[in-house]
């Protein structure tokens, strides 16, 4: 019989061993973890000019400092926005495939944002509430979200660098196979993290109050708190095939 207490601080020991030496680590071999890890991302504002046009949203559109008013189902898909900025009261806005240099969203209200498989890098996205924001596939080089509800943010199979992500109710978090580098959260609440096949290089998730995650071992490579560690104890014994008896 294992005493819950005792499982409790060996949970913590191991975690603070494995977030020093993770299994499966990203970091290159030649390269050990510093003493400032987890690095911070590295985010700035996007390059918006002073004066912008009107465009008009079209599938493979080529829109350069244009701002976009976007309203109903919207096909944007394959479409290249540089130096945008994007007003939205929408059911659809797809995004698809494109490629986003430089664009600022505020208050959007979106039932459903894909930017599956789309090329992005310098994109803000601050307050507003998005149904299912999905970034499946994405290329992503500087993202921040400040102030946002979403009810489904799907990061799987993405490759995200530099993401920043405050103030924010996530209430289902997917990141499934997902590649991240220098990942914050802070001040950020969700009700289901799905972090199966995750590839974590100075991820820092103890910004981000979870309710559950689906699969623990996921965790690797992770940042947490010591109390994060501890809600998570009985998930993380179940993993390593601890049993917990009083």
């Amino acid at each position: 019989m294992v005493h819950w207490l005792a499982a409790v601080h060996w949970l913590a020991a191991a975690h603070w061993l494995a977030a020093r030496h993770p299994l499966g680590c990203t970091y290159p071999r030649d390269v050990a973890r510093t003493p400032d890890s987890p690095a911070a991302p590295r985010v700035s504002n996007p390059d918006i000019p002073a004066r912008l046009g009107n465009a008009v949203a079209a599938r493979s559109a080529d829109l350069l400092a244009d701002r976009l008013d976007l309203s109903g189902r919207v096909d944007l898909a394959y479409a290249s926005l540089e130096q945008c900025v994007v007003a939205a009261d929408a059911d659809s806005v797809d995004l698809v495939g494109a490629t986003i240099l430089d664009v600022d969203m505020t208050d959007v209200r979106i039932a459903s944002l894909s930017l599956r498989n789309a090329g992005i890098r310098r994109l803000r996205i601050t307050g507003g509430r998005i149904g299912t924001l999905d970034l499946s596939g994405a290329r992503i080089d500087e993202l921040e979200m400040r102030d946002v509800r979403i009810d489904y943010l799907n990061l799987g199979g993405a490759k995200g660098t530099d993401m920043l992500i405050a103030h924010s109710t996530i209430r289902t978090l997917d990141m499934p196979q997902a590649q991240l580098v220098r990942v914050l959260f802070e001040d950020c609440r969700s009700d289901e993290v799905d972090p199966r096949g995750l590839r974590a290089t100075d991820v820092d998730l103890r910004g981000l109050d979870a309710m559950s995650y689906v699969d623990t071992n996921g965790l690797k490579g992770v940042t947490l708190t010591g109390h994060q560690v501890q809600l998570l104890a009985p998930a993380l014994a179940t993993g390593v095939g601890i049993r917990v008896q009083d």
